[in-house]
Formats: structure tokens, sequence, C-alpha cells
């Protein structure tokens, strides 16, 4: 005799679908010799010697990126990010690979958090 299997029913989701990710963030693109830091107005200020040489708010796409983490999009800036860890994973600046001698930190738009990628 057959034994019969359960079979479960309902929709399993990956993860990744649901897990909830941050809407948009904050690109800083500084000098790659920058003291790393956590004060969020050091990071910031452009002003300053050391400070951003630009910045753009990217906004999620819906997308996966190439490097497999959601893609971040705006003001010419398309990136991937790894939401979990707050790293950027890929980074297009215009187009182009980012210029050596420069680095990429994030910020969250909603909470302010600072990150290095």
């Amino acid at each position: 005799m057959r034994q019969r299997r359960k079979v479960r029913t309902g929709c399993r989701l990956p993860s990744v679908m649901t897990m909830s990710h941050p809407q948009s963030y904050e690109i800083l693109l500084v000098p790659r010799f920058v003291e790393d830091t956590t004060d969020a107005e050091d990071t910031a200020d452009a002003a300053e010697p050391g400070g951003a040489v630009r910045s753009a708010v990217v906004s999620a796409t819906g997308e996966t990126g190439a490097s497999g983490y959601p893609r971040y999009s705006g003001e010419g800036i398309v990136a991937d990010i790894d939401p979990a860890t707050h790293s950027v994973e890929a980074l297009l600046v215009d187009g182009a690979e980012l210029a050596l001698g420069l680095s990429a930190r994030i910020k969250e738009k909603d909470t302010g958090a600072d990150a290095e990628g």
C-alpha cells in the first residue's frame, strides 16, 4: 500500500521578498583617505576638507542588481546595496565605475545611519 505524503498548501515567498528594505539612501562620494567616522556632520559636510565631493539620493527600483542585492538609482548614480550590512556592493556614477581614490558611504534616508562601502 502506498503512503500518502502530506502536501503543504499555501504560497511560500523567498526570504528576500519578505525582507523590508529601506526605500532610499543618500550616497556620499568621499576621498578614500578620509578617516572612517560615524559622525554624520563630518561625513556629510562637503565644505570641510575631506568631506563629500558628491552626494545623491537614490531610491529603490524594485530590481535586483547583478550582485544579487536590491538596486537603487537616482541623480546619475546606480547602486546595489546590501540591506543587512548597508554596504555598497556595486556602483556606477554617470554610467561609469567609481573613480580611483574615491569611496562610497551611505546614509539611510529615514534613520540617518552611516556606513562605508
